[in-house]
């Protein structure tokens, strides 16, 4: 059977020094934060998730936002090559709990950069944002170690925001949900819906109909309400001021069969 495992990062001690681009820097209160990340976990396996917990990079401020460091594929792990160098550093101890899970394990490798929150899957059809923080070399090289493996890999135009996950993510049928403002081309996806906050374009698929969802983007969650989903709200008011959101915080690995 599919696998409901997911990894996660517990924010470290400099959490508020983490990188920010698109918007501007406000105080972080990491205790906050702490216990915000630990309900975001609840919720994982309040609904049936089991989670890994990778080993602390408290070097690294960013690290809770663990997604960027892994891109899976089927049973594949993808390490990536962060945009930011100053994110390197989070990724050897990702290859370890990947290998741990039996994973098979690939890399992009210098000069490609990579950031797990630049790809967006959709059933076999793998969207890469080509911004500031995954080059298309990067996307070479991602194209290389999944099209052998059936995927479909799609390169988009990400200049509005951090990542292409920072502006859309997709419904369990499919359709790749976003905020307007903030998506360089809404018609590279064959099926779009409009949301009406930013924070409501973040969606996890929790599974039967579930959406892990900001607390946030009320409307949006109201809108995907009337569309038959099941919203699970959960407050990440801290992460989102270092422009993080539900999707980032976890690495939802579906595809290990035991």
């Amino acid at each position: 059977m599919p696998s409901r495992h997911a990894l996660i990062r517990r924010p470290g001690p400099r959490l508020a020094e983490g990188l920010v681009t698109h918007i501007d820097r406000r105080p972080v209160d990491p205790a906050r934060a702490l216990r915000q990340w630990e309900a975001y976990v609840q919720a994982l396996g309040d609904h049936g998730w089991r989670t890994t917990e990778v080993a602390p990079a408290d070097d690294c401020p960013d690290a809770v936002f663990v997604e960027d460091a892994v891109v899976m594929f089927r049973n594949v792990a993808l390490l990536t090559r962060p945009g930011a160098g100053s994110r390197r550093p989070e990724v050897a101890a990702v290859r370890a709990a990947v290998e741990a899970l039996g994973c098979s394990v690939n890399e992009i490798r210098a000069p490609g950069t990579l950031d797990g929150g630049d790809v967006l899957k959709v059933g076999d059809t793998v969207y890469v944002g080509r911004g500031g923080r995954t080059d298309g070399e990067g996307i070479r090289q991602l194209r290389a170690a999944f099209e052998p493996l059936g995927a479909r890999v799609v390169a988009v135009p990400v200049s509005r925001v951090l990542h292409l996950k920072s502006a859309v993510t997709a419904l369990p049928d499919g359709t790749v949900i976003g905020y307007p403002p903030l998506v360089d081309d809404p018609a590279l996806f064959p099926r779009f819906l409009p949301v009406p906050e930013e924070s409501g374009a973040h969606v996890v698929l929790l599974g039967g109909g579930r959406l892990l969802m900001a607390a946030s983007a009320p409307k949006s969650a109201e809108l995907l309400t009337g569309l038959g989903y099941q919203p699970v709200l959960v407050d990440i008011g801290e992460f989102e001021k270092l422009e993080g959101c539900v999707t980032c915080l976890s690495v939802r690995l579906r595809a290990l069969y035991t």
